[in-house]
Formats: structure tokens, sequence, C-alpha cells
């Protein structure tokens, strides 16, 4: 079967958007020095707690044998937010932007999760997995922004098209785990990246510090650096509560969640992923679905989640609105009133 160029980048920019570490025949991604540890060999971050990245012959399996439901180009999600320059005192304002992109404001600070503004989740502007919504908050609607949290260095959130134009407008902190500030600072070094690892606290003023917490997940941006970068979720701490933000998980024992609650106390609200899940017998260890998500609020304790993590990017072979229908059963099922778990479209907001 004769492959065309731009359908060989486009299935392998499919495999980096999903995290597969096929995103290019080479990776130019240097590797992190530091001292081996608990999670680190020398070499390579592991988690002691979770599973090893699926072989890439299980990912040409899937490739080959999928059956992915058909999304549609375009689906406007109907709203769309225009924030305001701050929020101050105790109030939290959660803003949707779509994917795993969020805005915080708390405490007169403007903080974003895993800003993702690109067309495409992708190495490649021409192929890979295309947004079918706008953003949540247009890009010159965003108030001037003072950090922003990166998880981890997959394309669907590590996006260096829209860490350049934050960094060029609003010169903010971009706080991340270990490694992927070298990836930022390569792509451009105007990308104030600032690195930590695991369990450390770092001070972002206004009574609001972040927590780096380990999540069931890996990394990987080319062929030869899977696990040469650190991955991770965050704990918010604000005048209002702890926030606690996963970007990508999956569930396996539910440990993760508990050592959260262990280490970290009272949880006001959990910003979970819900969607990029099925095939299950490929996707389960790296990603939750609404029933593991359902199961990982009970688990850290928080008081309520916002779910996030689907209907933007096709990564995986769900429906487009499947993990949102799925989450309401995994709710009834679990008899958990809608309230505690909510799933808001781009451009809905959410005030505590």
């Amino acid at each position: 079967m004769k492959i065309s160029r731009r359908g060989f980048f486009g299935f392998l920019a499919g495999f980096a958007a999903i995290g597969t570490g096929l995103s290019s025949w080479a990776s130019s991604m240097k590797i992190y020095d530091g001292p081996v540890s608990d999670h680190f060999d020398g070499a390579h971050f592991f988690d002691p707690h979770g599973a090893e990245p699926r072989p890439v012959t299980d990912l040409v399996r899937w490739r080959l044998t999928r059956n992915p439901a058909q999304w549609p180009s375009h689906a406007p999600s109907g709203f769309s937010d225009e924030p305001p320059s701050s929020v101050a005192g105790t109030q939290v304002r959660f803003s949707y932007v779509g994917h795993a992109s969020w805005l915080i404001q708390t405490a007169g600070l403007n903080i974003l999760i895993d800003p993702i503004w690109s067309e495409r989740c992708s190495p490649v502007s021409f192929a890979g997995p295309k947004r079918v919504n706008a953003p949540g908050i247009a890009f010159e609607k965003l108030p001037p922004i003072d950090v922003v949290l990166v998880t981890h260095g997959h394309y669907d959130h590590l996006d260096m098209a829209t860490l350049s134009k934050l960094a060029a407008k609003f010169s903010p902190r971009v706080i991340t785990p270990l490694g992927n500030d070298v990836t930022m600072k390569t792509g451009d070094a105007a990308i104030r990246a600032e690195a930590f690892d695991w369990h450390q606290r770092v001070e972002i003023g206004n009574g609001v510090a972040v927590y780096l917490a380990p999540t069931r997940h890996w990394s990987a941006r080319g062929l030869f650096d899977r696990n040469k970068v650190l991955w991770a979720s965050f704990v918010i701490e604000t005048p209002a509560g702890k926030i606690y933000a996963v970007g990508d998980s999956g569930y396996g024992d539910g440990g993760h969640f508990r050592r959260v609650r262990e280490a970290y106390g009272a949880l006001r609200v959990a910003l979970l992923p819900i969607g990029a899940y099925e095939p299950r017998w490929f996707m389960r260890d790296m990603h939750m679905n609404p029933s593991d998500a359902v199961k990982a609020l009970a688990d850290c304790g928080a008081e309520m989640a916002l779910a996030h993590h689907h209907g933007t990017f096709q990564l995986t072979d769900e429906a487009i609105d499947a993990p949102a229908n799925e989450l309401v059963r995994a709710r009834e099922a679990a008899k958990l009133p809608p309230e505690k778990f909510v799933a808001l479209k781009p451009g809905q907001t959410f005030e505590l």
C-alpha cells in the first residue's frame, strides 16, 4: 500500500497527540540531567506505582484495527467567555477553554493550565488531530496571564505555538515538571520556563502556591525520548482552598488519587479528564474513562469535579459526545448528584 507524505505525517501526528511517542522519526529534545531518585534512574523517569507505556506493537495493532466513531468537522460549543481582568479575594473563577485548557482566576492572579490555542495538536501544522470547536476564550480576550502550568510534554498539553504567543504578549512564569523546560526554551528562549520535581512547592504570590503531584501517565515527543522528562498533576493552594488539576491520568487502583488526598488534605475542586479512552485495552493505563473519573473523585476526596479532555480533538475512538453522556451514567451509578461532577463546554464558566 502506498502512503502519501501527508498521510504518513498525519499517521505519526495522530500517535503523538495521544502521547504514544511516534511524533516524528527523531527527537531533538535534550535529556534531563539530574540526580537519581525513587522515580528517575539517571536516564529515564518512571512511576513506581504506575504502568509502563504500551509497546509500539500495541500501538500499531490499534491503528491498523481501529474503527473510530465519526466526529463532525465542526462542532461549535455555542459559548464564548470574555473574562474580567482579574478576580479578587477568595472567589475562584474557572473558564473552560477546551480540551485540557483552563483559565483559573483568583487572588488577583490569572493562571492558565495546559494552554492550546493551535488548530492542531501535532508536531506538524498540516496534519494530526484538528480542533472541532474554537477556544472558549479568544486569545485577544485573555486577561494578563501571570502563570502557566504545563502538566507534561504531549502535544495536546505542551503546545509550543501557544506558549510562544503567551511569552510574547504576557511573559508569564511557566511551571512544569523536570525536563519540559528544556523543550520550551529550545523552541523559544523567551519562554520563562521553570522545572520542578514531584512534591515540590512553588510560591506564586498573593497566598497562592502550586505543588507538583505524581500522576499515572508518561511522556514523549519523539521516537527516542520516551520518559526522558517528567509528568505531573498540580495541586493549587489558594485562599479559597485547594484545586487539584489533573492533565492526563490512568486510574489504576486509584492509589495516586488517594495519595493526593493523604498528602494535601481537603480539596475544593478537582479538574479531571474524562475523554480519549477507547479502546480500553490500549488506553486504560494512560487515560481515564468517565467511570474511572467518578471513582477518582471519590478517592481524592474533592468536594466536586469539573470535567475536561473531551469534545475538542479526536484523539481516540469514542464519539464526540460519548464522554459527557457516559459521565451522566457514571454519576447515576455512583448516586452522585449532577452538581458534584460537571462537564462544561468550551466558553462556559464556573465560580466558587
